[in-house]
């Protein structure tokens, strides 16, 4: 594995990528196999809610239960959880 990513203008870089890759990957999934609003609403939710559960994980966890938890990422996470519930 590299070194850790420190230039700010890559970072955003990166991130404004994932944003593109979502956005034609959530395209592709509702409009080429079977084009309906429906579906293009339910990607819609799915995504929110996969954002939303992210935040969770890594902010409000953190922030408001136990400062203590990592995050590094969501296996570091659990990792974490099953070491303090196995005492």
């Amino acid at each position: 594995m590299g070194p850790d990513l420190t230039s700010k203008r890559w970072i955003v870089a990166k991130g404004i990528l994932f944003a593109l890759l979502a956005a034609l990957s959530g395209a592709l999934i509702v409009w080429v196999d079977f084009p309906t609003l429906h579906r293009a609403l339910l990607l819609g939710i799915c995504v929110w809610a996969a954002c939303r559960f992210y935040y969770f994980l890594f902010h409000v966890l953190h922030a408001y239960v136990d400062p203590t938890l990592p995050s590094a990422g969501v296996m570091d996470l659990v990792k974490h959880l099953i070491k303090k519930w196995r005492g």
